[in-house]
């Protein structure tokens, strides 16, 4: 790809984000909508300003490494640990929930078997992205609302994670018990290095220098993306690797400072991440998916919320706690995204079962997004009532 097509279209993504975003804040709507409509919009689909809409996806890959990081930062491993074990009963059957509906949907409207196992895996899963992005870090990260969103988020992607390593191995040679055990080993040998590289190499380096916040600045971001790129190499996912470098980090003087410094660099990334949503999408099989997609997305706009709320309410949380909380996170995730590419590629599904879960996805993405800016306090909230950074 020539330099002159990456300007090209770095300039389209954000000289039409940032026109897009002025009329949306006079019109009262959400920016990741915006984000998402211009990637249709500049997309082959419609304009065809944008045509490698593959690079595009690649580039915001970064941004999602960079948030798994920042969350980490923010959760020292003690307080990580007391979160999962308190919200991992809610994960787990609000998960198990989800996957039945998913799988009824799938099989009512004529998918297959298979087809609909994996129509209800994707819908196990709330939005990582947009559950954090649209969380105040200031104000709920480090209160109790926020650590729960937080907890169950990581669960799920954990959750998520070991599909998009299993899936195709699954479907190729059967169980795969050995696969689970070098995943296992290797997941392990990971926070091993992180925590023993952290404690006589990384923090060492970063007091010695601590004066000069650039050198701060290149430390943290090689720390993020080479723990990343080793967990690829290992066999888990990037994501898995940039959140053990932030919790590594966390008991450090200087975590808030990266964390700070690096929230610009993760908006960047992430704009970039939702135009490739858009701009990925194929207008033309619309019509065949719209039915099945929209009834996916009511489903889990609706009884997200609803299922979460009344399993946290059996926890003892309050009600309008428990309400908030369903509500951010009562979309389908960017892994289902992921997990609807793999399976096509893989031959578990087929173009249009991909398509209806892509299509649904975006449409949580949407109308989620929407309701929480205009209810919720956010960093991006219309009313000043509303917002928070």
């Amino acid at each position: 790809m020539a330099t002159e097509s990456i300007v090209f279209y770095i300039f389209v993504i954000f000289t039409g984000a940032a026109l897009l975003a002025t009329l949306a804040l006079y019109a009262r709507q959400s920016l990741l909508v915006v984000y998402i409509l211009l990637g249709v919009l500049a997309g082959p689909s419609v304009l065809g300003l944008v045509n490698d809409a593959e690079l595009i996806k690649q580039i915001s890959h970064i941004g999602v490494i960079f948030l798994l990081f920042l969350i980490g930062i923010n959760l020292p491993p003690q307080k990580l640990l007391l979160m999962l074990r308190k919200t991992s009963v809610i994960a787990g059957v609000s998960s198990l929930l989800f996957f039945l509906i998913g799988f009824v949907c799938g099989l009512v409207f004529g998918f297959a078997l298979l087809e609909s196992i994996i129509i209800g895996a994707a819908m196990m899963f709330s939005s990582t992205i947009i559950g954090l992005k649209l969380l105040p870090t200031t104000v709920l990260h480090h209160q109790h609302t926020g650590e729960i969103i937080i907890s169950i988020l990581l669960l799920q992607d954990i959750i998520a994670i070991v599909i998009l390593m299993l899936l195709p191995a699954q479907w190729q040679a059967g169980l795969p018990w050995l696969e689970l055990l070098q995943l296992g080993l290797s997941l392990l040998g990971l926070i091993a290095f992180a925590y023993l590289f952290e404690r006589f190499v990384l923090i060492k380096l970063i007091r010695r220098f601590n004066r000069i916040h650039e050198y701060i600045f290149l430390m943290a971001i090689g720390w993020c993306l080479g723990l990343a790129e080793l967990a690829s190499v290992l066999g888990l996912s990037a994501e898995v690797g940039a959140f053990i470098a932030g919790v590594a980090l966390a008991t450090s003087p200087i975590a808030l400072f990266i964390g700070d410094n690096l929230r610009p660099l993760r908006d960047f990334f992430l704009v970039i991440f939702f135009f490739s949503l858009g701009a990925s999408f194929d207008l033309a099989m619309l019509a065949e998916v719209l039915l099945p997609s929209l009834a996916l997305a009511i489903l889990a706009l609706g009884l997200k919320p609803f299922i979460f709320k009344v399993l946290l309410r059996r926890y003892n949380e309050p009600a309008d706690v428990a309400l908030e909380v369903g509500v951010r996170l009562g979309q389908i995730s960017e892994f289902s995204l992921f997990i609807a590419v793999l399976a096509l590629q893989v031959g578990v599904i087929g173009l249009e079962a991909s398509y209806l879960i892509q299509l649904s996805t975006m449409l949580t993405f949407v109308f989620s997004s929407y309701f929480i800016v205009m209810r919720y306090p956010t960093p991006i909230a219309i009313s000043d009532k509303l917002r928070r950074d």
